[in-house]
């Protein structure tokens, strides 16, 4: 028998009707005419070929047929009600499942922290962390791998839209007794003669970039490039290099000792992104988490900043 030959309404009527024993108590709780819960239980009975109730003067009553196919009625009313809640849990961003791309230090400290606060508000939203090197954040949020994608400002093209969340200083981090520690900021000429370790390809382009209108004696360039950022503390911590890398990093170069030293002339600032793509529309569970970052990243970023 085709499911699509009885429908929710006569089911709801059955229940209904199973549940008060009265038509006019049924019509009353679903708010209809007697007349159109009974007209929706004898559809029901036609198409399934046996009568669901034993009526009387005084009472109506499930039949032997209509006790058989109670449970199973009720249990489809069941879903039908959990896929109603659920088409509307998605439908106002409570629920489903979202993925975020993420440079390693805002991977590890912002994005958990901004999930574990919108967690409150969406329970039910649950949101994946994706590690992706800053290089190839936006061709990852192009291609789908995932829904959004944060980290620092790169050239987009067509396919992705970045929104700016919050600046951040280039700066330099070093060990306490390193000899630049003792400035309260520094030139860029003055970083000539001392090691200096980076952070991954972005990294190494982002020092290139900034010492590239520099005077060719005052240059810097690299003693070593490592993949992650956690490895350029850990090597500036131990004084075997300084490193340059954002302010916001702090979160997790100071934990290690390191001390934070501005660099001018000139500073340089790089703005932290959302990126999203734009040849595709998000979920609504994507969208609700996208609203909430922009605001609570923000935030953060400030905070960094402080």
């Amino acid at each position: 028998m085709p499911l699509t030959r009885f429908t929710l309404r006569q089911l709801e009527a059955f229940d209904a009707v199973a549940d008060l024993h009265s038509f006019s108590a049924a019509a009353d709780r679903l708010g209809l005419s007697a007349q159109a819960v009974s007209q929706q239980v004898a559809e029901l009975e036609a198409v399934l070929g046996f009568r669901l109730f034993d009526r009387t003067t005084r009472r109506v009553s499930l039949s032997s047929a209509g006790r058989d196919f109670a449970a199973s009625a009720l249990t489809v009313l069941r879903h039908a009600a959990a896929a109603d809640t659920a088409a509307a849990d998605v439908r106002n961003r409570a629920a489903g499942t979202v993925r975020v791309g993420a440079p390693l230090v805002l991977a590890a400290t912002a994005l958990p922290a901004a999930i574990q606060a919108y967690a409150t508000q969406r329970p039910k939203v649950v949101v994946r962390i994706r590690d992706i090197a800053v290089d190839r954040l936006v061709d990852a949020v192009a291609a789908g791998d995932v829904d959004l994608g944060l980290g620092p400002d790169r050239a987009t093209g067509a396919e992705v839209a970045a929104e700016p969340l919050f600046d951040s200083r280039w700066v330099l981090w070093c060990a306490p007794d390193h000899a630049l520690a003792k400035r309260r900021q520094v030139r860029w000429r003055e970083l000539a003669g001392h090691p200096l370790v980076a952070a991954g390809r972005d990294h190494e382009r982002s020092v290139a970039q900034m010492r590239a209108t520099a005077p060719e004696e005052t240059r810097i360039t690299p003693v070593d490039v490592v993949d992650n950022t956690t490895t350029a503390l850990g090597i500036a911590a131990q004084g075997l290099a300084a490193t340059l890398a954002p302010a916001y990093v702090g979160v997790l170069a100071r934990p290690m000792g390191l001390q934070m030293r501005r660099v001018v002339e000139p500073e340089t600032i790089r703005s932290v992104c959302l990126y999203r793509p734009l040849d595709r529309t998000l979920s609504p569970a994507a969208e609700g988490f996208a609203a909430h970052a922009r605001e609570w990243l923000a935030r953060w970023g400030r905070a960094q900043q402080r």
